[in-house]
């Protein structure tokens, strides 16, 4: 009997998929090559459903024979591993992104004399659009509570911008541009403690309350799927953070990065030209532990954040702190830096790289905003946060608005020049 090789993903099984087994069953046993989730997270978002659960409802479709993993979108080293007889795939990949991917198929098969079969492409099914209408209707507290270590376990690095109310979220929820045949989006949305002030028009002082906060990550997560890392500032008294984190698992954010600082807060990027007090290690450790006692699954995560190079500590105490907050439960460290030329953060993620026990690295590249994301990934950037990107980029053009109506006596010009059409902010969110 004649090897078939069927490469899928089977995020959502439909009747598409049915008649592409019907087929490839009629010309011998069945191997279905099913994309993991880091094949699927390579060119597209993460799959609604884990690689396991995939695998399982596979397996048990009348036709196939055998699972096996697909950890590439290129089906080159599953077919020259399994040497298939014959690939089945419909005929929709001739054009489009996928036709290099069908050309390789076809170069590879010739190799031992295997053939291309491909079925008309079943119209009027999509598995795209079947999750973009999933997705319309949103997702449980816990589906996206867990998607943030699914990412960081997919994808070597994640892509996270700042959100600041509703509006933003959608934005960090739909953004995508194409390069080079892939599509590239944003994985992920922090709540910014300076942006969500700002947007308030009061300063970054831990004035805006956790209380008021709550009400704006609820206000994102009612309009959007992406996971969410919340800005915790210090954590707050020991006791009143574990209380904090329980509450932001509850409401299905993903993390909460804390930074080893006491007192009064001021944005770190003063740097040294205000008083900031930076938090004991064993204290801090402390904090650490209390939230991770006070949650209830193992899916939210709690990542230290790193004063020690803004405060002018050093590295060696940087690398301290690092091992010990690893050593007492933190799921992520992230380092800051406010050197421009981002030697300090090449540095410290050198020395990083070297321990024993690693655990995700997060940066800020505000300062440092020259740094691209393939050169952070190459020193060990898991996480990389545009932390207040979306406020920084509106309230310039908000201003150029208001001086314009100023300016002319009349709203003509700052519509033409800054302003989206209004067919298009009264049709921008959908009516139920």
């Amino acid at each position: 009997m004649k090897t078939v090789y069927v490469g899928m993903s089977a995020d959502i099984f439909h009747h598409g998929h049915l008649n592409i087994i019907n087929e490839a069953k009629k010309l011998g046993r069945v191997v279905v090559g099913l994309l993991t989730d880091e094949a699927i997270a390579s060119y597209k978002r993460l799959p609604l459903i884990p690689y396991e659960r995939r695998k399982l409802v596979v397996e048990n479709i009348k036709g196939v024979d055998e699972v096996v993993p697909q950890e590439t979108l290129d089906y080159v080293p599953n077919l020259i591993k399994i040497k298939p007889d014959i690939v089945v795939h419909g005929d929709d990949w001739k054009t489009g992104v996928q036709n290099e991917t069908r050309q390789r198929v076809i170069d590879t098969l010739a190799e031992w004399g295997g053939e291309l079969v491909e079925p008309v492409y079943t119209e009027g099914v999509s598995s795209t659009q079947l999750i973009n209408n999933i997705k319309e209707k949103g997702v449980t507290p816990n589906t996206r509570l867990k998607s943030l270590k699914r990412l960081l376990s997919a994808k070597p690095q994640i892509r996270v911008l700042e959100a600041h109310n509703g509006i933003t979220g959608l934005i960090v929820e739909t953004a995508n541009v194409k390069v080079n045949g892939k599509t590239k989006q944003f994985d992920a949305m922090w709540l910014s403690s300076l942006t969500v002030s700002t947007s308030k028009g009061k300063p970054d002082t831990e004035v805006v309350d956790f209380t008021t906060r709550f009400q704006t990550i609820e206000e994102i997560l009612e309009v959007t799927t992406k996971p969410i890392i919340v800005d915790g500032d210090t954590g707050g008294d020991t006791e009143h953070f574990r209380f904090r984190v329980r509450t932001l698992e509850r409401l299905g954010a993903s993390a909460v990065i804390i930074e080893d600082k006491i007192g009064s807060k001021r944005n770190s990027l003063f740097g040294t030209d205000v008083f900031q007090e930076q938090d004991t290690i064993d204290h801090f450790c402390d904090k650490i532990q209390t939230g991770k006692r006070g949650l209830i699954t193992d899916d939210f995560m709690i990542i230290a954040r790193i004063e020690s190079l803004i405060l002018k500590q050093g590295m060696a105490d940087a690398i301290k702190r690092a091992k010990a907050y690893i050593a007492a439960g933190a799921d992520g460290i992230m380092i800051h830096s406010k050197e421009k030329d981002g030697q300090e953060i090449i540095e410290f993620c050198n020395l990083y790289n070297a321990f024993e026990k690693r655990v995700p690295l997060v940066v800020v590249p505000s300062t440092f905003d020259h740094m691209t994301e393939s050169e952070l990934e190459k020193i060990g950037v898991n996480i990389v946060i545009y932390g207040n990107h979306q406020i920084r980029s509106a309230y310039p053009s908000m201003v150029k608005t208001a001086e314009s109506i100023l300016t002319h006596d009349r709203c003509k010009e700052a519509s033409a020049e800054y302003c989206m059409s209004i067919k298009k902010i009264i049709t921008l969110i959908p009516e139920v």
